[in-house]
């Protein structure tokens, strides 16, 4: 039951990830990459603080006393991989399109097995390699990708995809030792937020006019990218394990699209039907196959 709760909260993260591209290439038309990243996860921040309040004020104390050292060896990590994949997938924005930054990112799905089985030497199932393999493809139809060479923003984004996997790996380590969600999406939030504007005060201008503009995008990808589905992700990945859950997090190109051809009546042809089929199987296969393996011992 736990693992079937998990699944529902990364799709559901998933599916908010999906819809948020929109909201994050349309918030720079009056306002820089750096200065999106550092509203948009203050946002965040100030969104998930009242449940840290709610229900992980008294838990806090007692749970990181046990192993604070490990808590902050960990955390740091999390929040400079969060903060290095958002920032190179913003600015990837700025020099390629939507479906191509969506396809390159999915590449976080093979990164992430390959990681854990070289640097962490971690056995994985089987069925994850051709699951991989699935959604790789399946993001490439999805994608509808028609030119062949790899432009500069297609490389940020392929960056981003690494540090996206290392997010990734290290959030189920942290989250499997310490069961404060809420507080690590807070605290995770803030760091972006906070080496974000640093950034803008090297690079770009924070203008609060500017950034009014920008208001609907910003409380979108804030609240509901920054805090509902970071915190989905977090109670996602208690019960999946890294590799299978960067399979379901896959999904997002599949909303994406979905989204795409609900609210901008974009119409999904037959590569994009392809890719959402090739991307479903791959999550199927990597959730029911051990499953069914195990019940037949």
């Amino acid at each position: 039951m736990q693992k079937i709760i998990s699944f529902i909260c990364l799709v559901i993260c998933t599916l908010i990830w999906g819809t948020t591209f929109i909201a994050q290439d349309t918030g720079m038309d009056n306002i820089g990459p750096f200065t999106f990243n550092s509203v948009r996860f203050f946002v965040g921040f100030l969104a998930v603080a009242p449940f840290v309040l709610l229900f992980e004020k008294k838990k806090i104390p007692t749970q990181i006393k046990a192993e604070p050292s490990q808590f902050i060896k960990l955390m740091i990590p999390v929040g400079v991989f969060l903060f290095l994949a958002t920032v190179f997938q913003q600015v990837s924005l700025l020099y390629t399109n939507v479906a191509n930054s969506a396809f390159f990112t999915i590449f976080y799905v093979p990164m992430v097995p390959i990681i854990i089985y070289f640097l962490f030497s971690e056995k994985l199932h089987w069925s994850i390699w051709p699951s991989v393999f699935a959604c790789v493809i399946g993001g490439y139809f999805l994608s509808d990708i028609t030119e062949a060479s790899t432009r500069f923003g297609d490389g940020l984004v392929l960056i981003g995809a690494i540090f996206w996997a290392l997010h990734i790996i290290y959030i189920g380590k942290l989250v499997r030792k310490f069961d404060l969600p809420f507080f690590i999406a807070f605290i995770q939030n803030l760091l972006v937020s906070i080496l974000s504007f640093l950034l803008v005060i090297l690079f770009e201008e924070f203008d609060f006019s500017k950034i009014k503009l920008e208001t609907l995008e910003i409380l979108y990808a804030g609240i509901l990218s920054g805090g509902a589905a970071f915190v989905l992700q977090l109670f996602g990945q208690r019960h999946i394990s890294a590799a299978p859950a960067a399979i379901v997090m896959s999904l997002e190109g599949v909303f994406a699209a979905i989204s795409a051809w609900i609210i901008l009546n974009q119409i999904l042809g037959l590569n994009n039907i392809i890719g959402c089929t090739l991307i479903l199987g791959g999550v199927l296969l990597s959730q029911l196959a051990p499953i069914v393996e195990k019940d037949k011992l």
